[in-house]
């Protein structure tokens, strides 16, 4: 079972814990009292504990709660809490050295709530302005590091508390007359650690105050603590913008602004803004959470001047992009911290919010970064979403991207060391499943035709076993199961990635009681006329699935071509039965073409050694089907007990004409998102229908004036870029969807897909780009550009795969950006200048059809 656990007072959590309650009923568990759980060893991670629950109040679908017994307790994957006053005691105590991810620590939450450490990280790894300060502190003390370089940051170390005044004195003169307090008239003088957070202790003056201040801090440095500091900062005036005609004659009063940001650690340790909430209060105050009642951005920029809604939304990207670069940074400083540094080696800031101020600089207006905190911004955000569901307003979106958030990391830590069992390896193409299982803790046992594949030495167990002819799969499934017997091998699943394999793993999985599609549903969907003519008489629904196929007809000789011809209409499409990457695939115009491409095809490719990974494996029968006009697309399901739970719309680019080689692709689609609901939805009858109710499928389809016609069902995974791209844009990891599916678990992704960017593609072809690749230096500049993060490569192949007119694509080449024109037109301009854009293959043209 999935068990996220929250311990201490619900608080902030409370929405976050009913929304997880609708997701997956069952799996968030609110903790109240520390003899509801225990510590026991952990049975795999010597020295960390595991935490066992034997009571608490878990969460259901509409909102219902339950306080339940657990007998066996049960054991949480993840775990997270309050760990601040009053519970923080307990809670740290509990979650320290724990086998499963926790979503924070006590040392850690201190490291958050000291202002002095959250500035060295927002300025020094964030690059974010902060507020001029200078800092003091005894010795070594402190969670930094020796030597702390950060813009705008001056820390000074004392020997101690006594006998460092004319130091001291020299240091606070120098920094009121530096140029970075210029634009500032007055300064506070503080305490900063810990225990200080939210005070609200300190003294303001005036920046000419020179001995007044430095009393203030000579004061405070002589009652100083180890870990404290003592801080001099400038004080940041909100900006002051011309407002609209105030209501009333009354002189206005200053006020000042403060933005809370809540950012969460999401798929893939991406930072993800959740909510943002302002605060406002008089000016000569610093404002505080708490204090006053938090109200959205959008509104608190228009008020405070800010007319255009496009300089809103400019502030509003800007402020994301600075929250999430805060995220970003807290993730990389915490990775170099030691394991009891951090409250043991699992131990992660998994929400963190960051308060900013609004300044202007150089007539400019700048967000300046103030502190982080553990929990008050989740506070804040969440009063915020209760105040407006009081009023009417559409919920928002806190709860469920939190909630789903602390799911997934329960989910990966669910799925560490569990036994798959994987049929067939592929070949380069596939190689990230094998860094993909090291990460997530997998545990491979490969089965794998090839006794010298480049994976044997990377897989927990490697079985060596041809099972090339694929024909023979009943006696193949056979010879597996004696084998993963023999070893003594009990996997928790069976599944594959490769094409060739996906009926053998469908067999396997039934013969060894594992979860997986009927063995029945998958050779519908391996073979492309069974699918179509499966399809066709499948008549109920509205529109029933048989509105999405094509009329077609098998070719295992020139007689079945004639009788073809009688019932498929010319323009026509002929290609291999259990073909695979657009190999064989041609237009054919009358009947004589299809008869000569069939003879050179049954001529050429007789078996998988003439031209492995194309479902040569099954024979090199045909089939010839309608052409489809429209637009070409892929749509990546996942599928659990047949309910749909995600799905992706990717668009492909005009093909090379007879051929239907894919030339060129982008994700997300350009097509509105009605007729992507429609693709989605074509896609998903079309599987239910063949009987594919659970796991990850690629469907490719065609979209034209009347709708979504059907090409084929890949019952797995989608190949090529595919996995990678989604995993780019939206987070969500098909691989480890496949994974929980095949485990029984159902897979937790975005509810809102939202795209972090937009990527463009072009494949490359060996016969008309190896010069270049090669010889001309372009694969090594890419590589160069795929090491700075500016391009996007998958190799598909080590060398040209076949040749003539059945040439697979070596290489996809993508770039990425905040737009798709923008991605088009640096991916245009590459290619252009590595000579992969030529009359003969003309890349501009491929791109034509993404707007």
């Amino acid at each position: 079972d999935v068990t996220v656990c929250i311990l201490g007072s619900p608080g902030a959590f409370l929405p976050v814990l009913l929304e997880g309650g609708t997701r997956c009923p069952g799996a968030m568990v609110l903790c109240l009292c520390p003899s509801w759980v225990s510590r026991v060893p952990s049975p795999w991670c010597p020295g960390s504990w595991s935490l066992l629950l034997s009571r608490g109040v878990t969460f259901e679908a509409g909102g219902r709660s339950t306080l339940a017994a657990f007998a066996p307790p049960r054991r949480a994957n993840y775990v997270t809490g309050t760990f601040g006053p009053p519970d923080g005691g307990w809670v740290g105590e509990l979650v320290q050295d724990l086998d499963c991810p926790t979503g924070g620590s006590v040392p850690l939450a201190r490291r958050l709530e000291d202002t002095l450490v959250a500035r060295w990280v927002l300025a020094a790894h964030a690059n974010l302005p902060v507020p001029p300060t200078l800092a003091f502190i005894l010795g070594a003390g402190g969670h930094l590091p020796t030597d702390v370089v950060a813009p705008g940051v001056r820390l000074v170390r004392l020997e101690g508390p006594e006998g460092q005044e004319s130091l001291m004195v020299q240091e606070v003169g120098t920094f009121l007359g530096s140029s970075a307090m210029e634009p500032y008239s007055q300064v506070v003088v503080r305490l900063s650690g810990w225990q200080w957070r939210g005070t609200g202790l300190g003294s303001t003056h005036g920046k000419e105050e020179v001995a007044a201040v430095a009393r203030a801090v000579g004061a405070r440095l002589r009652g100083l603590r180890g870990e404290d500091s003592v801080l001099l900062e400038a004080v940041v005036p909100t900006a002051r913008l011309p407002a609209p005609p105030p209501r009333s004659p009354a002189p206005r009063l200053p006020m000042a602004l403060r933005i809370c940001t809540l950012v969460c650690r999401s798929w893939g340790n991406r930072p993800q803004l959740c909510q943002v909430t302002c605060g406002v209060g008089r000016a000569e105050a610093p404002v505080r959470h708490g204090a006053t009642l938090p109200q959205g951005l959008d509104s608190t920029l228009e008020q405070w001047g800010v007319v255009a809604p496009g300089q809103r939304q400019a502030l509003a990207t800007r402020l994301q992009v600075a929250a999430e670069a805060a995220m970003a940074a807290l993730v990389a400083t915490e990775a170099k911290l030691s394991p009891q540094q951090r409250g043991g080696a699992r131990a992660h800031t998994d929400l963190l919010g960051v308060d900013f101020l609004l300044a202007s600089v150089d007539d400019a207006l700048e967000l300046v970064a103030l502190s982080t905190n553990s929990q008050r911004c989740l506070e804040s955000c969440a009063l915020a979403e209760t105040m407006g569901r009081a009023v009417g307003q559409p919920p928002g979106h806190l709860a469920q991207l939190v909630a789903e958030a602390l799911l997934h990391h329960a989910q990966r830590h669910l799925v560490e060391g569990k036994d798959i069992l994987l049929i067939g390896a592929g070949g380069i193409s596939k190689g990230f499943v094998w860094e993909a299982a090291r990460d997530y803790g997998l545990r491979i046992h490969l089965v794998e035709s090839d006794p010298e594949h480049f994976a044997a030495g990377l897989v927990e167990t490697f079985l060596p076993y041809d099972s090339r002819e694929h024909r023979r799969d009943e006696e193949h499934a056979e010879r597996v199961t004696e084998l993963v017997r023999a070893r003594g091998l009990q996997p928790h699943a069976c599944l594959s990635y490769w094409d060739d394999c996906v009926v053998l793993a469908a067999l396997v999985c039934q013969r060894l009681g594992l979860r997986g599609s009927p063995v029945a549903a998958v050779r519908v969907a391996k073979q492309k006329s069974r699918t179509h003519q499966h399809l066709q008489r499948c008549r109920h629904g509205r529109p029933p699935p048989a509105a999405f196929a094509v009329p077609c007809h098998r070719l295992q000789s020139h007689g079945d071509v004639e009788r073809a011809a009688t019932t498929v209409p010319f323009p026509a499409v002929a290609k291999l039965e259990f073909g695979a990457g657009g190999v064989g695939v041609r237009l054919v115009e009358n009947i004589e073409q299809c008869h000569q491409h069939a003879a050179r095809l049954w001529r050429d490719l007789r078996d998988d050694a003439d031209h492995p990974g194309i479902g040569l494996g099954w024979g090199n029968a045909m089939l010839l089907m309608e052409y489809v006009p429209g637009t070409e697309h892929d749509v990546d399901l996942v599928v659990f007990q047949g309910r749909l739970v995600g799905a992706w719309v990717s668009d492909n680019g005009p093909t090379r004409l007879p051929a239907f080689l894919e030339t060129a692709a982008c994700l997300p689609s350009c097509l509105p998102a009605d007729r992507q609901a429609q693709l989605v939805h074509a896609a998903l009858q079309c599987c239910l229908a063949c009987g594919l109710h659970d796991g990850v499928f690629n469907v490719e389809l065609k979209l034209g004036p009347g709708g979504p016609r059907l090409l084929e069902i890949n019952p797995r995974m989608g190949g090529f870029y595919l996995r990678d791209w989604i995993q780019e844009v939206y987070g969500a990891d098909l691989l480890l969807a496949a994974v929980l599916v095949a485990l029984g678990v159902p897979p937790v992704l975005p509810t809102r897909p939202v795209p972090r960017t937009h990527l463009v593609g072009v494949m490359c072809l060996g016969s008309e780009h190896g010069a270049a690749l090669g010889g001309g230096g372009g694969l090594v500049a890419l590589q160069e550009l795929q090491s700075r993060g500016l391009v996007r490569l998958n190799r598909l192949f080590e060398e040209t795969a076949g040749d003539g007119e059945y040439e697979e694509p070596c290489l996809s080449v993508a770039c990425g950006g905040a737009t798709r024109a923008e991605a088009g037109a640096r991916l245009l301009g590459l290619c252009q200048a590595l000579g992969i854009d030529s009359p003969r293959y003309p890349v501009q043209h491929f791109l034509s059809h993404f707007k």
